[in-house]
Order: structure tokens, then C-alpha cells, then sequence
């Protein structure tokens, strides 16, 4: 998709954070824009904001593990612009920090819920339609550098990124004889308010096993403030969109990234392999590594500790009274 003046989009998430700077960016290259949001505060400030830009933007609320709310969310698009988006991208998601032998039913099920259950949402109910409409059209999802890297604080969101970017590149193999391409955006830390969420997850899946509070969050907040700013990364999507690649790594060293991260996987499958990644872990990061992650996490990072992952909160640790877990683990 090269030229995006006058189609449809329909960005989950898009009230907020990434989303909203997608909204931005392609409402500016002339789409109309759909936004939907399980937020209604934030929906509503980001209508101020469009109708103070005289766009053409409509505002849908959404849980995106609601399918019921996903079909009438299709439908809303189609009475309102008369037809499906000819661009869909889904950015929605959330997540929670603590060890993985901490983890609860409800930790996953509200992670996983989100982030890989929305995006099969979206995919079975927009992909038949934009099939039948005839028009062709792009689909793509914020995966996140999580789909890479296997991480053990954050297991869940990590498990559920690395499904999303295996299911589009299936859809990207099956929808290319429609016209459709599909493509997955993967950048590491965003300035969001994806840190808010943890405060705000169902009633009915509030069991976790890890230390979260507003001090946690606080904490993860000031991590997210260094992020990339999201118009920065619907700029990145939107060129990716346009070359019609599959895997949009919004970083001038993301080919070499991908590259790097992925050796662990030839290492893992080799005694030779392991002692390789066995002697890395005891070794400090490498000039160019340090170059990638300054890059992936939007503030330079010397050798040495990292001050910026240090915290007096408890950020990242399971409760204190799940004695299986390491006491240096809990709070």
C-alpha cells in the first residue's frame, strides 16, 4: 500500500500511546480513521484532539477480547464508512512484570487475552471482509521486540508477542493471492501509557502472582518516558508499509538486531552451541550491543549496572508469600 488518501483504518489501541500516533500519522496521509479503545477517557481526549485537527475520525469502544464487541466494532466501521478497512492495525495490548514460576492462570489468560487473543479476534472478524470487499489492503499488529527475546520477568507478554509474529507471518503467506499484505512492527520501548494498565486489568482475572502496585508502576513509567516517541513509530510503520516489507524493525541497526538475536536459537541446538551462550552470559556487552540496546530502549546505556533497572519498589518480583519462588525474587 503506497497511497493511503481517502482509504479506511482501524487501529486497536488507537486512543493512546502508539496507537494514537498511528491514528495521527495516517489520518494526516488522508485515511479515515477509526480508533477503538477499551478506555472511554482516553477515547475521549483523543477525539478532542482530532476534531480540533478537522479529521476525519470516529471513535469506537472496544475490548479486544470481547468478540462480540469485535463484530459490532466491524459492523459500526461499515454503516459509518461503507465498507472494512482497507488498513487494519493492532496495537492494543498490556502487560505485567514478575518471575515466571510466579505466574497465575489469571496472569496469562489477561496477558495472552489481550495480546494474542485481540489480535485473532481482529484477524477472524476483518479478514473475511476485506476478502469479500475486493480492495486488497494491508494488516499489521505492534508485536514488540518481546517476540524475539524469551524474557523471564515478563513470560506471558513474551510468549503471546512471539505467537502474534508467527500467526502474521502465516496470514502473510495466506493472503498475499488477495491482495492483502500483512506485516509485524516490533520496536522495544514506546513513551506509553501501557504501564497503566496493569492497574487496571478485569475484576475477574485480578489473581497474580507479582508485586504490583503504584510504586511498580511509577517506576515503569519512568522507563516508558525514554521510550520512542509513537509518531516516531507510525512514521517507521507507515514507510514499512509503503515498501512492503513483513518485519518492520523501527531502529537503523534492525536488520542486524533480528540478526544477533535469532543466533541463540543455532546455539541452543548444539553442545558447541550451548557453551557459546554458557560463556556470553559471564561476558560484558559489546560496544555494538550497547550501540543496539541504546537504540531498542531510547537513552545510552554504558557498561556497567544499569541504574535504570534498579528500583526500591519491588518492580518485577513475585509476592512475598509464594514461598516456591526464590526469596531474592520476592518482596
Amino acid at each position: 500500500m503506497k497511497d493511503f488518501a481517502g482509504k479506511i483504518a482501524f487501529i486497536t489501541g488507537g486512543a493512546s500511546g502508539a496507537g494514537f500516533g498511528q491514528a495521527q500519522v495516517f489520518s494526516e496521509a488522508g485515511m479515515k480513521v477509526v480508533i477503538a479503545d477499551i478506555r472511554q477517557d482516553h477515547l475521549d481526549e483523543a477525539m478532542e484532539y482530532f476534531k480540533g485537527k478537522n479529521a476525519d475520525v470516529h471513535a469506537v469502544k472496544l475490548d479486544v477480547t470481547d468478540r462480540n464487541g469485535y463484530a459490532a466494532a466491524a459492523d459500526e466501521v461499515e454503516k459509518v464508512y461503507g465498507g472494512p478497512p482497507d488498513l487494519l492495525i493492532m496495537t492494543a495490548g498490556v502487560n505485567v512484570f514478575g518471575p515466571a514460576e510466579a505466574s497465575t492462570y489469571d496472569d496469562y489468560d489477561w496477558v495472552v487475552g489481550v495480546c494474542f487473543g485481540g489480535v485473532v479476534n481482529g484477524l477472524v472478524t476483518f479478514v473475511p471482509r476485506m476478502i469479500k470487499a475486493g480492495k486488497g489492503g494491508h494488516i499489521t499488529a505492534t508485536v514488540s521486540w518481546g517476540a524475539f527475546t524469551a524474557a523471564s520477568m515478563v513470560a506471558p507478554y513474551t510468549a503471546a508477542k512471539a505467537a502474534v509474529l508467527n500467526l502474521l507471518e502465516s496470514y502473510y503467506q495466506a493472503l498475499k493471492p488477495y491482495g492483502i499484505e500483512v506485516s509485524a512492527l516490533t520496536p522495544a520501548n514506546i513513551k506509553s501509557r501501557i504501564y497503566e494498565t496493569a492497574l487496571n486489568r478485569p475484576e475477574h482475572l485480578q489473581n497474580t502472582g507479582y508485586n504490583v502496585n503504584e510504586k511498580t508502576q511509577e517506576f515503569l513509567a519512568s522507563i516508558h518516558q525514554h521510550g520512542m516517541e509513537p509518531r516516531v513509530l507510525a512514521e517507521w510503520l507507515k514507510k514499512g508499509i509503503e515498501n512492503e516489507l513483513f518485519l518492520i524493525v523501527p531502529y537503523p541497526s534492525g536488520p542486524r538486531m533480528v540478526e544477533l538475536e535469532l543466533e541463540r536459537f543455532s546455539e541452543y541446538a548444539s553442545v558447541e552451541g550451548m557453551k557459546r551462550r554458557a560463556e556470553k552470559a559471564t561476558q560484558p556487552p559489546t560496544e555494538e550491543q550497547l550501540k543496539m540496546m541504546s537504540e531498542r530502549e531510547g537513552y545510552e546505556i554504558k557498561p556497567g549496572p544499569r541504574p535504570m533497572m534498579s528500583s526500591d519498589s519491588g518492580f518485577g518480583k513475585a509476592k512475598g508469600d509464594l514461598d516456591w519462588v526464590d526469596k531474592n525474587n520476592r518482596v
